[in-house]
């Protein structure tokens, strides 16, 4: 189960995420369409764990996960979180961000 709320997440001035609400239940296939530009792999990245939403204490955003906020977790939470929770298939490796 995915439960988010009030996610934020600008670049700069160009506000992408305006307060978005998910909620997908146990079992439930969605799809997220839109135009592009739109802030659809955006949200995809901050509900996979791979990018982090813009403020999210200011804007008391609220992402769960298999009953598990990660939030606050650190780097090392985050990855064992990930590495037990989450899988990704790619359209394209173009849409990952890039690490240092």
């Amino acid at each position: 189960m995915i439960k988010a709320s009030n996610i934020h997440k600008s670049y700069g001035d160009l506000e992408v995420l305006k307060g978005v609400d998910v909620h997908i239940r146990e079992g439930e296939v969605v799809s997220i369409v839109g135009e592009s530009g739109a802030g659809k792999s955006t949200l995809l990245q901050i509900l996979g764990t791979l990018d982090t939403p813009t403020n999210p204490s200011g804007f008391n955003t609220q992402i769960a996960l298999a009953g598990k906020s990660f939030i606050e977790m650190t780097d090392r939470q985050l990855s064992k979180f990930r590495n037990e929770n989450i899988g990704f298939v790619f359209q394209f490796h173009q849409l990952l961000p890039e690490f240092t």
